[in-house]
């Protein structure tokens, strides 16, 4: 019986182990079925695909995506879009926090803006001019290299909910100019309606831009975004799209249309249900933000 084995039986070795945590890393669950032969295995958990390393990383797909480094020594072909999902646990917690539907709106609202600050702090990576210079400190002369204020980020949130991903932008990139478009999506046709243009004219050569909105559903309202900017000298290689839930058609979609895009995305979920909503997503972004 198994209270009656020596200190060197399977069980023993469980009493004199630390307890449990609820959710344990795979090799450690093997490793104790290894030393448990004669018990029932455990049932394992139910759990999504690693989309980074498994469903989506064929090469003859139009986009890639990665969840190790924003930036890698391996260059991507001009053909191929990148979506990076970044692995960061606060990440994982605001995009939990998002799920929760008991997450009343001022949560919600607060929840997203703090996404949106690490999704951007991701985007930037290797992307923004900068300028060298010396500085006096209280030790010495040191070189120093500061971002170029004569080149800012163009910031455009996608109305509404595109506002609250935005938030914080201020607090991660030091020069910035924000610019709104405003779309609605028909319910019985999935296609957008632009109902506000705040863009300029024509934006500089090689401005650097920032599309915000939470969610990548069918792609519609991206794809009809970055046409506009496109319109207004806006090269889509200098395009960082940065929402909080993406789905494969938008992604599909934006890969086709526009090739060497760059998505960055808190996760990427499996479908859409016949709303035209992510599944199983976060619901509407604008609606849980502003609570109407």
């Amino acid at each position: 019986m198994l209270g009656s084995s020596t200190s060197s039986s399977p069980a023993t070795r469980m009493q004199s182990s630390p307890p449990r945590s609820p959710i344990q890393p795979q090799h450690y669950q093997q490793q104790q079925q290894q030393q448990q032969p004669h018990q029932q295995p455990r049932a394992t958990p139910l759990r999504f695909p690693n989309l980074a390393s498994e469903a989506f990383q064929h090469r003859n797909r139009r986009w890639v995506i990665r969840a190790a480094a924003a930036t890698e020594s391996r260059r991507l072909s001009d053909d191929q879009m990148l979506v990076y999902v970044p692995p960061h646990p606060l990440i994982k917690h605001w995009i939990s926090v998002l799920r929760n539907e008991l997450s009343p709106p001022p949560i919600f609202k607060s929840a997203l803006a703090e996404l949106g600050r690490y999704l951007i702090y991701e985007a930037s990576r290797d992307w923004l001019t900068t300028v060298t210079g010396e500085v006096q400190t209280p030790c010495g002369v040191a070189n120093v290299e500061f971002i170029d204020p004569r080149d800012p980020v163009r910031v455009i949130p996608i109305l509404r909910a595109g506002l609250v991903l935005v938030e914080h932008v201020s607090t991660v990139l030091p020069a910035t100019q924000t610019y709104h478009v405003g779309f609605q999506r028909d319910e019985t046709t999935l296609k957008p309606s632009l109902y506000l243009n705040k863009l300029p004219e024509r934006f500089p050569d090689n401005a650097r831009v920032i599309v915000a909105d939470p969610m990548l559903a069918t792609g519609g309202t991206m794809v009809a975004t970055i046409d506009l900017l496109k319109e207004r000298n806006v090269d889509h290689k200098l395009i960082r799209v940065v929402s909080a839930v993406a789905a494969p058609p938008a992604l599909k979609l934006l890969g086709e249309r526009f090739p060497g895009l760059r998505v960055y995305t808190g996760v990427i979920d499996p479908s859409l249900n016949e709303k035209g909503f992510i599944v199983p997503g976060l619901g509407d972004a604008g609606d849980r933000s502003f609570g109407t």
